[in-house]
């Protein structure tokens, strides 16, 4: 019996199972934290700032040598309920040379909380970083965000935000670019597949979480990007945001990584020679 598409239970469950697409997966998170460690010995760090009052709302800002900076907000992956920002502090790392401020988020995780609690989490992430970036070299008029898997749907929904609805005291551009890799734009299926015995999700809930079926409200340029070894659905939900989002008048470039998997993306963000770098030097205008 087909449950979503043309896929029985088991081959949904397939396609969104990453580490079984990627067995070297655990070499992949060994890699990231070594580099990580390596980030956070190099370069100058202020960790655990409080954006709001939950125990994982929490940031850490590898502030650039000079004030006024543009600043990169990552916000990692983990299916809304594993990792951690300590594991992505390598980003750091890719963009401090050009000048870039770089912030990692950490937010509330299922099945504590629901997902709608987690994208309001990284909303007061924003929030918090308008008002305060400028104490840490950052310029909260230059605020860029760029998500991995959960990540990039979680960018995608700071992209589909009234922030004047949200706080009247945001500018509604208070996000000058977007990158989402890897991410999931359509919960529908995630609703549907093994991901929802810890995430608990119900089908409205999936469909007002979806980023296909909400508004770029947002009008800064927005980067899609998406690995060619990733599963077909990986693909496909880049795909079909970039074409849902393109018709409704978004600045939107779809990036299509040869040989690049749902974990090895991941560091071709920080790698100059790859497309999905230069594609985000392109997107904050950096030299």
């Amino acid at each position: 019996m087909f449950v979503y598409k043309e896929y029985d239970q088991e081959l949904l469950d397939n396609q969104y199972n990453t580490r079984l697409h990627v067995p070297e997966y655990a070499d992949y998170f060994e890699r990231w934290e070594q580099l990580s460690r390596e980030t956070e010995q190099g370069l100058p760090v202020i960790k655990d700032l409080s954006y709001g009052s939950l125990p994982r709302e929490r940031l850490d800002i590898y502030p650039s040598v000079q004030p006024g900076s543009k600043t990169l907000v990552f916000i990692h992956g983990g299916y809304w309920q594993t990792l951690d920002k300590s594991m992505f502090w390598f980003i750091a790392n890719g963009f401090h040379s050009y000048g870039v401020t770089t912030v990692l988020v950490t937010y509330p995780l299922a099945p504590e909380v629901s997902i709608d609690q987690v994208v309001l989490s990284c909303k007061k992430a924003i929030q918090w970083l308008y008002s305060n970036l400028s104490a840490f070299n950052g310029d909260p008029d230059q605020i860029y965000v760029a998500g991995h898997s959960a990540g990039g749907h979680l960018a995608a929904m700071l992209m589909a935000t009234d922030w004047k609805v949200f706080d009247s005291h945001l500018p509604t551009d208070v996000l000058k670019g977007v990158c989402a890799v890897s991410g999931l734009f359509n919960l529908v299926p995630i609703q549907r597949s093994y991901l929802n015995a810890v995430l608990k999700i119900d089908a409205e809930t999936a469909k007002w979480n979806s980023p296909v079926r909400l508004e770029p409200l947002s009008t800064c340029p927005l980067v899609v990007a998406v690995g060619e070894a990733e599963t077909a659905e990986f693909k496909d939900q880049s795909k079909e945001f970039y074409s849902c989002w393109k018709d409704k008048g978004a600045d939107v470039q779809l990036l299509q990584l040869p040989g690049q998997n749902h974990y090895s993306i991941a560091e071709a963000m920080v790698d100059n020679q790859s497309s999905l770098h230069q594609g985000l030097r392109e997107l904050m205008e950096l030299k």
